[in-house]
């Protein structure tokens, strides 16, 4: 046997402070939402941490961990470390991480002057300097006894965690929080020794680090997170970004510098810091090996962002661009990511599609859920739930898109005998038309994984090629008719009453020809599907125009995935007419109004994406077939793969 590593640098072990970390894979602060009234961790809270840990990632971070909050609360749902009485609750989040082996850590965390929930609960917001901030609200400059005051909450913040069994501490300096604030040529121009030069905007990170050393012992690792860049003339460039990580590596206080990107108010970056569909993979390693080249060993260096391929991976630590990689997004999807990779199981590893589905529900819903892995917001009950049905069934799963391959998973999972039909002669259902779109390769990589797990189950059959009607299924053998029917039949183009629109194209034809859109592109309807149909267009050199009747493009709900659609559209140039309704499709134009008005848009090629309608009637259609029916997906109600993942695992473990 070859028991030599695939990947031996991600899994040589690491030495910060006096801390041994078993490799270089680190899970990156995640907020979690999952407290309790008091804000303090919950038992959900802990199971998602601690599956992470479960998963082989040598460090945990417990990200937003506010260490003083009256002046530095920037939500409401935040841990506050400087709460008397979180005590026992951390020391159950800490032993979720460490008993798995993991090294647990927290993200140092104060708002500054975006300190927002300070000031509804009455208390005084402070930045650098004074100003007015983009809501209108005036905040104060900080006072060096506040600064003082200060340095020492983040000391405490950091003993506090240290005794309640955290093995690190992260202190955020990045992403325009307070210590970015200070760091920031842009935002600190104090004249005392707090501001102006290099060293005294640094000083204050670097007194922090000093701070925490000495409360918590030399050897207590200490991990600074930076922007590296902030990626816009609002902010800092690249270089003063590792002028600032030499300062903090300089002065000796800091085990490992982090460096990530961008600045969290300002919405053009935000695909930056967080990097879409449209970024390459690992696209922001750049910044972290820029910083390394210029302070060799005087600390390590941590990158961050779109991180998932492991040659990728390897590559950066065996080429010195990176000491640790740090993951957050792909540990979602995967968060048994490092051990698959340690043991060479690269083709098991479900891939993140970087949907930001999972940041755009904990906004919109205090939740993290991953598009393609049910387990994530469930981790809790997934692991005490029975994992096997108590009795084996027949079931019949009526469509191979993404809810019925993930419903057929789920069902052989739990022990039943499942088949799997699809009517056309390939499974993923109606997305497999995007399968040529350069930047959707992340869900033709997900439909291959998911086709590979159900080749796996002995109790799963697929049958390609198979319509499913009440008819074919009563005519099946007794011993093969279902206890239990899925309909996963998804959902067709809705035809609104617009006159000659059937002479339009669907966005599916033109997914699967796009030479049939010709010339000037109109698009109807600036959802997901026309909004992503025109950026792939429009990279492809049409001119593109989308009609939509809203005041904006929607993605459906992914707020965070719209700030990458807006970007890519206007990087495009592509022409939007919102709050404009279409009237009439004719040969050379679309007639549209908009306020009362209507006017002619010049047309080739005129594309239908006014939305889709559930396939229910045929669904419904089988209610009779089986003792169990659900319906699933789209189907249900048109949405996305988040939506379709979900539904089709609740509905599979109910049998």
């Amino acid at each position: 046997m070859d028991n030599r590593l695939k990947y031996p640098h991600l899994f040589e072990p690491i030495t910060l402070g006096t801390t041994v970390f078993r490799n270089r894979l680190f899970a990156s602060p995640i907020s979690g939402r999952s407290l309790d009234p008091a804000n303090r961790p919950d038992p959900e809270c802990c199971a998602f941490y601690g599956r992470k840990a479960e998963g082989g990632a040598a460090s945990v971070c417990i990200g937003d961990c506010v260490v003083d909050s009256e002046n530095g609360l920037f939500g409401d749902f935040m841990i506050r470390l400087d709460d008397p009485l979180s005590g026992h609750a951390l020391g159950r989040l800490s032993h979720a991480i460490t008993r798995a082996g993991a090294v647990a850590s927290v993200e140092l965390q104060h708002g500054g002057l975006y300190s927002r929930a300070s000031r509804r609960n009455g208390f005084d917001v402070y930045g650098p300097v004074a100003g007015i901030d983009a809501e209108g609200q005036e905040y104060a400059e900080m006072p060096e006894s506040v600064i003082e005051a200060t340095i020492e909450k983040y000391a405490r913040a950091a003993l506090n965690a240290k005794l309640c069994g955290f093995g690190m501490v992260t202190v955020h300096a990045g992403h325009g929080w307070l210590l970015s604030q200070f760091v920031s040529s842009k935002v600190n121009t104090r004249r005392d020794r707090w501001g102006g030069s290099l060293e005294n905007r640094t000083r204050l990170p670097v007194a922090i680090c000093e701070a925490i050393k000495r409360a918590c012992g030399r050897g207590f690792p200490v991990e600074v997170r930076v922007s590296g860049t902030e990626v816009t003339p609002r902010g800092y460039d690249l270089d003063e970004g590792v002028a600032i990580c030499k300062s903090l590596a300089d002065s000796g206080f800091v085990d490992l510098i982090h460096v990530s990107a961008g600045h969290h108010e300002y919405p053009e970056v935000f695909c930056v810091t967080h990097p879409s569909i449209f970024a390459a993979d690992s696209c922001n390693a750049v910044y972290a090996e820029a910083v390394k080249k210029q302070i060799g060993g005087k600390a390590k260096i941590a990158t961050v962002g779109a991180h998932s391929a492991p040659e990728i991976l390897e590559e950066l630590v065996a080429g010195g661009k990176a000491d640790v990689i740090q993951m957050a997004r792909a540990l979602l999807a995967d968060p048994d990511l490092p051990n698959k990779v340690r043991a060479g199981r690269d083709e098991e590893i479900r891939p993140c599609l970087r949907c930001l589905s999972c940041f755009s529900g904990l906004l919109t819903g205090g939740q993290i859920y991953c598009a393609v892995n049910p387990e994530i917001g469930h981790e809790l009950e997934y692991a005490y739930s029975d994992k096997k049905a108590a009795k084996s069934k027949n079931v019949l799963i009526a469509g191979g898109g993404i809810g019925g391959m993930q419903a057929a998973l789920t069902a052989a999972e739990r022990g039943h005998a499942v088949t799997l039909c699809e009517k056309s002669g390939e499974l993923g259902g109606a997305i497999r038309v995007e399968k040529n779109v350069p930047f959707k390769g992340k869900i033709e990589k997900y439909i291959a994984y998911q086709t590979r797990q159900l080749a796996k189950h002995p109790n799963l059959e697929v049958q390609l090629n198979t319509g499913v009607t009440k008819e074919s299924i009563a005519a099946l053998p007794e011993d093969k008719k279902p206890d239990a029917v899925l309909a996963a039949f998804g959902a067709a183009a809705a035809a609104p009453p617009i006159e000659g629109l059937d002479g339009a194209k669907t966005a599916s034809e033109i997914y699967t020809n796009p030479d049939l859109a010709q010339g000037r592109v109109v698009i109807l309807g600036g959802g997901l599907v026309g909004a992503e149909l025109g950026i792939y267009l429009a990279g492809a050199g049409r001119t593109v125009t989308i009609v939509e009747a809203l005041p904006a493009l929607n993605s459906g709900g992914n707020i965070l995935h719209q700030f990458a659609i807006d970007g890519e559209v206007s990087r495009l140039g592509i022409d939007v007419r919102t709050d404009t309704r279409a009237v009439c499709v004719g040969a050379s134009s679309v007639t549209v109004s908009r306020g009362g008005r209507t006017e002619e848009i010049a047309a080739d090629t005129v594309i239908n994406a006014l939305g889709q309608t559930p396939k229910t009637a045929e669904c419904y259609d089988l209610r009779e077939s089986a003792p169990e029916f659900y319906v699933i997906g789209d189907a249900v109600r048109p949405s996305n793969i988040t939506n379709a993942t979900a539904t089709a695992y609740g509905a599979a473990r109910l049998i």
